[in-house]
């Protein structure tokens, strides 16, 4: 059997090309170029995140020490004064008004209705120190008697030791020549000298103070010590005899006056 023969679509009697292969893309060369800047990689947000931890984490750990610093040394301070407190049971000095003498208490009044006040007083007070292993040193006192806040006479003492367990007494004449009195501090004072009672003053002491116990000597503090609870039947006018002032009902009481910088509490 014959094998038949098919011809072709085409009419010029040719095979049918294959499609054309494309090209491929041509390749990017790298060119050198002196002028370019080199590439740097952009900082990325999280070394940002890792710097602040880290601050942070350093703040963190320098307060924790310096609290923990700050206990130790109070803790160390809580122990010493317990210490000391037990070995010396300290006790600050005791102030007492033993007496107080009127010698001269005149109000004059001019013509032209200026009045000023004269005093003359003498004052005892005992300074007892309760402690038995501690010494005081005291500097030179002022002393004021008030009446209000009128002062009625001004005096010192020189400066004196209050040893262990002992009682110190402190002996002054004070005196007083005021300037013009205001009205108001006339008619005041005039009407507490017409009292039952008798006028009533009270007694300010200003010093500084210093304590050695054995070996160790403190740097001298300054303390004020009111008294209150004072009363004198005053005559007007001259005073031919003395007149004692009522000390019975006196309470004394010593505060610290410590000193920072310009201000004093």
């Amino acid at each position: 059997m014959t094998e038949r023969v098919y011809p072709s679509t085409k009419p010029n009697g040719t095979t049918a090309a294959a499609p054309p292969i494309p090209n491929p893309p041509p390749t990017k060369t790298h060119l050198y170029n002196p002028t370019r800047q080199p590439y740097r990689p952009t900082p990325t947000r999280q070394k940002h995140h890792h710097r602040r931890f880290s601050c942070r984490r350093f703040f963190c750990i320098t307060c924790f020490w310096s609290i923990l610093l700050l206990i130790g040394i109070l803790l160390l301070a809580s122990i010493a004064a317990a210490a000391f407190y037990v070995l010396y049971h300290p006790h600050p000095p005791t102030f007492s008004v033993t007496s107080l003498k009127i010698s001269t208490f005149n109000l004059t009044t001019t013509p032209s209705d200026d009045t000023t006040l004269t005093t003359k007083l003498n004052l005892t007070l005992s300074v007892k120190n309760p402690n038995k292993n501690i010494i005081y040193f005291y500097d030179p006192i002022s002393i004021s008697v008030r009446s209000n806040s009128l002062t009625l006479s001004n005096g010192t003492f020189t400066n004196f030791t209050s040893s262990p367990g002992s009682v110190f007494p402190i002996r002054t004449t004070m005196a007083l020549s005021s300037p013009i009195l205001d009205t108001d501090a006339v008619n005041s004072l005039k009407s507490d000298l017409k009292r039952k009672n008798g006028l009533p003053m009270n007694i300010v002491v200003d010093t500084m103070v210093g304590v050695k116990m054995e070996k160790l000597k403190m740097k001298k503090v300054g303390i004020r010590v009111k008294c209150e609870g004072i009363h004198g039947l005053v005559p007007m006018g001259k005073i031919v005899i003395p007149v004692v002032a009522k000390t019975s009902k006196a309470k004394c009481e010593v505060d610290l006056r410590i000193k920072i910088w310009k201000l004093t509490f």
